[in-house]
């Protein structure tokens, strides 16, 4: 299966942030939540998996676009299921953003299971204009209970007006190399969050197996490693609170 869903939201004459296209296509259901529940300062969008997916030989693509000044909040409602199919070559998902001068992006979706015997391949390419905020969320688990996972392959590439600001590629590989304290030390969830949002830490900091390091070209990176998806989220969020805008970071925009 392929599908290709699309999303635009831009700054109406008011000044409110408005979506101006988009185009569902299953198993990516784009639903808008009513600007009179939001205040209309930011447009929020759900993104629902309407059927199974994905599933070997799938490849799905997900076009995100926030006008100059515009502020959009994605968020996922239910964890993605990563499948093993009956085509070969495993399953595959995009996403694309650009999000202009002055915008913001919040893509929070919930979290991947990679099942035993699934081939996935996960791309997330994002462009940003000058001043243009974002923050992007990824949660992994590798496996279900007591289930050995299959092969998963994410890479996150940011840049800004053309600068490189984080290229970032994971493979956690076998059992073997996923035991070693040098890379998962045995953990079945790992959770990143690029974020480039306003001022940037000024060192690295670190706690009870989570990080906050910010990069080089601007821009930081919160990561956490957990046995368990609701521990991750939770040390995810205290490396997010480290940062010189947690505060804002930490609020929910429902």
């Amino acid at each position: 299966m392929k599908a290709c869903a699309r999303l635009s939201v831009e700054c109406d004459s008011r000044g409110d942030s408005v979506v101006r296209e988009l185009r569902s296509a299953s198993p990516l259901t784009l639903m808008p939540r009513p600007a009179a529940r939001t205040g209309g300062k930011h447009a929020v969008v759900h993104l629902v998996g309407s059927m199974t997916a994905p599933l070997g030989g799938d490849e799905l693509d997900l076009r995100i676009r926030v006008g100059a000044g515009a502020r959009l909040l994605l968020r996922g409602i239910a964890a993605t299921l990563a499948l093993p199919g009956h085509h070969p070559g495993g399953s595959r998902s995009s996403v694309h953003v650009e999000v202009d001068d002055g915008g913001t992006l919040e893509y929070l979706p919930e979290h991947t299971v990679l099942t035993r015997r699934a081939e996935h391949r996960a791309e997330l390419r994002v462009e940003l204009g000058a001043r243009a905020r974002m923050r992007c969320r990824e949660i992994l688990v590798l496996g279900r209970s007591g289930e050995v996972p299959g092969s998963l392959r994410t890479s996150t590439h940011v840049t800004r007006q053309g600068t490189p600001l984080l290229r970032q590629t994971l493979d956690p590989g076998d059992a073997r190399r996923r035991a070693s304290a040098g890379h998962l030390a045995s953990a079945r969830v790992v959770a990143n969050e690029p974020m480039m949002w306003g001022s940037d830490p000024p060192a690295p900091v670190s706690g009870d197996w989570w990080s906050l390091v910010p990069l080089a070209a601007g821009g930081s990176v919160a990561s956490a490693v957990a046995a368990d998806a609701v521990t991750a989220r939770r040390r995810l969020a205290e490396a997010v609170r480290g940062h010189p805008d947690g505060t804002e970071l930490a609020k929910e925009h429902w």
